[in-house]
């Protein structure tokens, strides 16, 4: 079928541009965008709907696409606007906007009854998504949060157990000063675990880690910090009804645990948590195997 203005069709084993209006309301000057989409398997397969972290790209979520694809699904995740391959835009760089943009993929391809998996700031994105557009509209089977940051990374009176806005800020400066250095400096140390005495340091992750993140727009991964950590997203937790998994590394020192996975699991209606002992924020690519297991066995349940 030809790829139309508002609508994109993908085939097995395509990989394509999709094409958006801002008649969806994502952009406020009303300019066209392009998204960069990725799918595979067929259109009527149960869907499996992925959402990355910051500053990544819709590759980091390869060893569980080909998983799933493997497995009879039908995987589908974009490059979140300003990140990867998808158009560098100038604004939009929030949450509301992160989680219109995955509505207008989710209507384009008529998906329904999907399972949407969101790690770190794609978590974020998964929440919003399905308390305002996902579940009201009927799209939503189940949910999927991953080192996630929700309800709040950001340290206040009321969330002690967060995270100081001196990092966040300190992110900022070495983001501008150097995002390049940054971009080497976060995968090689925390984000994976590597900074961890005997850990397996494998290069190949941090060069793809730096190679998703320079791919993207600067603009888009400084506003995106203030989007990560300073979004409140506690009425969004507690308005999700549909099966939800939280998974969270025990030794995350991105996204601590006790302020985002112990806290959200509270907040969930219909929620069930699992903690990986010594597993890092980055454990969907240095744990495959044992993340990929879990999540088939929710999926499938």
């Amino acid at each position: 079928m030809p790829l139309s203005r508002r609508d994109a069709l993908i085939s097995a084993s395509a990989l394509t541009m999709f094409k958006e209006e801002s008649i969806h309301g994502l952009c406020h000057d009303r300019r066209r965008r392009t998204d960069f989409l990725q799918g595979l398997g067929c259109q009527g397969c149960p869907a499996d709907r992925f959402h990355h972290g910051w500053p990544l790209s819709s590759d980091d979520w390869d060893a569980q696409m080909l998983f799933f694809l493997s497995k009879g699904y039908r995987v589908v995740a974009h490059d979140r606007r300003g990140h990867g391959r998808s158009e560098q835009v100038a604004d939009g760089h929030d949450i509301d906007h992160y989680a219109a943009d995955a509505f207008a993929v989710a209507k384009a391809l008529d998906l329904k009854n999907a399972v949407h998996i969101g790690h770190s700031t794609g978590g974020g994105e998964v929440a919003r998504y399905v308390a305002r557009h996902g579940e009201p509209a009927g799209r939503v089977a189940k949910a999927v949060l991953v080192a996630a940051i929700p309800p709040l990374m950001l340290k206040t009176g009321d969330n002690p157990e967060g995270t100081a806005m001196e990092v966040f800020d300190g992110f900022r400066t070495a983001l501008a000063s150097n995002r390049a250095q940054l971009f080497r400096d976060v995968p090689s140390g925390p984000f994976y675990g590597f900074n961890r005495e005997g850990a397996t340091v494998h290069e190949g992750v941090i060069q793809n880690w730096w190679r998703q993140g320079m791919m993207g727009s600067a603009k888009a991964h400084c506003d995106g910090i203030k989007a990560f950590s300073e979004t409140d997203q506690t009425e969004d937790l507690k308005a999700i009804t549909v099966p939800t998994l939280v998974l969270h590394g025990e030794d995350d020192q991105v996204v601590p645990i006790a302020a985002s996975a112990l806290k959200a699991v509270k907040l969930l209606p219909n929620a069930s948590l699992k903690t990986y002992p010594g597993f890092s924020h980055g454990m969907l690519t240095v744990n495959a195997d044992v993340l990929n297991a879990d999540l088939l066995k929710f999926v499938t349940k």
